[in-house]
């Protein structure tokens, strides 16, 4: 796997808007963060435009992304949000450039749908908090910071207090991953990467519990389950029920699908749609340790 160089103060960052619309005013902040730290910030030319419930066209949204991957100036690309939208953009990218002069790219959520694409051409990129949630009570939020970490090179330590239904163990291995409902819907498409042998992290937002349970079957079904290594669940934020109850909660859901496997899963890292949203670098290394009290993930 390529990694990226590590940024540099003095170093130019792009923003763009491959996915939903956002407005500038929310952005704004984010900017005055970086360059107060000592970046550049470059703008996409149609990164606050609106078009529907995208930022603007396909095509427009493609030429954006297409031109901060060829920049050579540009360091680091951050999404500037997910919403829906990327695997429309990625068929008209030409990634030569970008496989010439790598560089970071940080996003969740729909965001998904590129690292993954990112990871079957061999390039690591960063699973991480868009502008949005630079700034906590004015401040650069603990996610931000863990965001900065990951692409400046500072290794990523985390602590959390393991839950019951965690499997415990060690495990170290590369990580994919992302958002779970992105990487079923691109199940069978040329975004669909090999993670077998892998460390598989997920996260969701707003799905009933049904449906999280037929995500976990198809990825059961389909072997995908049976040949991980490794998993790490984040969080699975504003899950909802049908009127009749389904009866599982999302750690049983998710424990049902993976319990007859001899591997760590780890449940509740802090990561997804919350508050908490720390880094991790997908398509490296990570190592996972879960006791009955503690788990701690690694990262250099």
């Amino acid at each position: 796997m390529i990694i990226p160089s590590f940024l540099q103060k003095g170093d130019t960052i792009g923003i763009v808007s491959i996915a939903s619309k956002i407005d500038k005013e929310v952005v704004d902040p984010a900017i005055v963060l970086l360059l107060s730290l000592g970046y550049r910030v470059k703008i996409a030319e149609h990164t606050f435009a609106k078009f529907y419930q995208y930022s603007s066209t396909d095509e427009n949204r493609a030429a954006d992304l297409q031109s901060m991957l060829d920049d050579q100036d540009i360091k680091a690309i951050f999404c500037s949000r997910g919403g829906y939208g990327t695997i429309r953009t990625l068929e008209l990218i030409d990634f030569q450039k970008f496989i010439q002069h790598p560089k970071w790219i940080v996003g969740f959520s729909d965001i998904t749908v590129l690292h993954s694409k990112l990871n079957i051409l061999g390039f690591a990129s960063v699973h991480g908090v868009m502008p949005r949630y630079f700034l906590s009570e004015g401040k650069p939020s603990p996610s931000f910071n863990s965001m900065l970490d990951a692409i400046t090179g500072v290794p990523l330590n985390y602590y959390f207090p393991s839950h019951p239904l965690s499997q415990k163990g060690n495990v170290t291995g590369q990580l994919v991953g992302g958002n779970l409902s992105m990487l079923y819907s691109v199940r069978g498409t040329p975004y669909d990467m090999n993670m077998a042998g892998k460390i598989l992290f997920i996260e969701d937002l707003g799905e009933y519990l049904y449906h999280l349970d037929r995500m976990m079957m198809n990825l059961k079904t389909s072997g995908i389950l049976k040949n991980l290594s490794g998993l790490m669940v984040g969080n699975f934020t504003g899950m909802k029920e049908q009127d009749e109850p389904f009866g599982k909660n999302v750690e049983e859901i998710i424990l049902d699908a993976v319990k007859e496997y001899n591997y760590p899963v780890a449940f509740q890292f802090p990561a997804g749609h919350a508050p908490d949203n720390f880094a991790l670098k997908l398509g490296l290394d990570i190592s996972i340790e879960i006791t009955d009290s503690e788990t701690f993930v690694h990262q250099n």
